[in-house]
């Protein structure tokens, strides 16, 4: 069975390991005659790209990518569209004990237990290197949802949030962290550094939020816009959590104050005076800006030595050499954007098949 793909209408597959020759996706579903490009996708992978400061992974990938098939003339065709990205930067020697012992918190017992085999340079499929696919296939997405702005940015890292009355847009592409508090990206510098040195990592949040989605994108019961986002947003590697609006905290209010009031505003259309529920209501739109949140945890492969087991059985400690993020949550941002884009797009195509509409 192939549990690769995502998507209803507008569906994706991606492909390739972490130190394999290349990765990529392939997009189905798209409909044709829309204005695309390499140039197009490649900006939203140069967010995501590795060894960009001292703070990610310092692999070099260039992370070009090339359309194989599905465009013509700068346009989509309505066939599948290929998209790859070649490795070029691998060191698979740096996982020699990694192929013998067990990286805790990593996905490497998981995936014995359930093959009896496991490509253990850099984790294969597990590894992080994988959601460049999804950015890519994302910037996709994005041709067929013109109409929504999506958002990403880290509001908190090791612990340490961000002041929310300090947010400033502007700020998040200019440090490295996609953060919108200058003096919170300040106080991540020495947190990352103080980990890096010690061998170890953080963990961090990100919040996305998507402007202009229409009321009415989703659908009952079981293509819920909300469940469809956090299961797109789960199958990202280290994601441990999700939240939508209010999240969590809303089992700590009261009926009438997670409300979200409504007042007549412009075109016979509500104005909200709140918004707790981030943008859905019975797994649909409301129109208001979607508000999701992702927990990431921190990155399981560190210098620092972890007791563990080999996999002939007995008791070891690994430390895990190469080049990794010590937050891979900084990289998420890009990632988080991308998933966020691809389930909009298959909601929009699923509700016009439904109820029409353009």
């Amino acid at each position: 069975m192939s549990l690769n793909s995502f998507g209803r209408l507008f569906r994706f597959t991606t492909w390739g390991e972490s130190h394999g020759p290349a990765l990529g996706a392939v997009v189905d579903g798209c409909p044709p005659g829309l204005p695309l490009s390499e140039s197009d996708i490649q900006p939203w992978l140069d967010k995501r790209r590795p060894g960009t400061s001292r703070f990610t992974t310092q692999r070099q990938e260039p992370d070009t990518v090339r359309i194989l098939s599905g465009v013509f003339g700068g346009r989509t065709t309505g066939t599948p569209i290929s998209l790859m990205i070649e490795n070029v930067d691998q060191r698979s020697k740096d996982y020699s004990e990694v192929a013998l012992a067990y990286r805790p918190g990593h996905a490497d017992y998981a995936y014995d237990a359930k093959y009896g085999f496991r490509d253990y340079r850099g984790g294969g499929r597990s590894s992080a290197r994988e959601t460049a696919a999804r950015v890519a296939a994302g910037a996709v997405a994005r041709a067929v949802i013109p109409e929504v702005s999506i958002r990403a940015y880290l509001v908190e890292l090791g612990g340490n949030p961000i002041d929310p009355a300090a947010f400033d847009d502007g700020e998040i592409d200019r440090n490295p962290f996609f953060c919108p508090d200058a003096a919170a990206a300040a106080r991540w510098e020495v947190i990352v550094d103080n980990a890096r040195k010690a061998g170890s990592s953080v963990g961090a949040v990100v919040e996305c939020v998507a402007t202009g989605v229409p009321a009415g994108w989703g659908a009952p019961l079981y293509a819920k816009l909300d469940s469809e986002l956090a299961s797109a947003l789960m199958s990202i590697n280290a994601v441990k959590g999700i939240e939508i609006g209010d999240g969590f905290a809303a089992a700590r209010l009261t009926g009438e104050s997670n409300a979200d009031p409504m007042r007549p505003g412009a075109n016979g259309k509500p104005e909200f005076l709140a918004n707790h529920a981030g943008g859905i209501a019975g797994g649909i739109a409301t129109g208001q800006p979607v508000v999701v949140r992702v927990a990431l945890k921190p990155t399981s492969s560190i210098l620092t030595p972890v007791e563990t087991i080999g996999r002939d059985g007995q008791a070891a400690d690994i430390r895990t050499k190469g080049r990794h993020d010590p937050c891979v949550g900084i990289r998420a941002a890009p990632v988080v954007e991308a998933m966020v884009a691809l389930v909009l797009a298959d909601q929009k195509l699923l509700h016009r098949g439904q109820v029409g509409g353009a």
